[in-house]
């Protein structure tokens, strides 16, 4: 199991969740409002705000979905400017579901 955390332009959340959604056995995802800057940076001092607004994606999924959930990220979020967004794989050790006390390595 693997942790796709993604970041993304706000305006972008609405076209990656459907073109997740149309991903058979898609596990779900948690959506974070959060701020943050990269490497850019704008040339002019005076419109310089560091932090901009991004979504946070989280999606625990089966190691067999994980390459298509992160190309379609990446393809839904592509509008090839920069601050388009990163995409993270992670490994998950374990996963535990609170409301059944199961614990398991590919809880999803």
């Amino acid at each position: 199991m693997k942790e796709i955390r993604a970041f993304i332009q706000p305006h972008k959340l609405g076209r990656v969740t459907m073109s997740l959604l149309e991903i058979h056995g898609f596990p779900g995802m948690t959506v974070i409002d959060c701020d943050g800057f990269g490497r850019e940076r704008t040339q002019h001092i005076q419109d310089y705000k560091p932090f901009l607004p991004k979504k946070r994606i989280e999606i625990f999924a089966p190691d067999s979905l994980v390459d298509i959930i992160f190309e379609t990220i990446m393809s839904a979020a592509f509008s090839g400017q920069h601050g388009d967004g990163k995409v993270y794989i992670i490994d998950v050790l374990e996963g535990g579901r609170v409301s059944t006390h199961e614990r398991n390595p590919d809880l999803g």
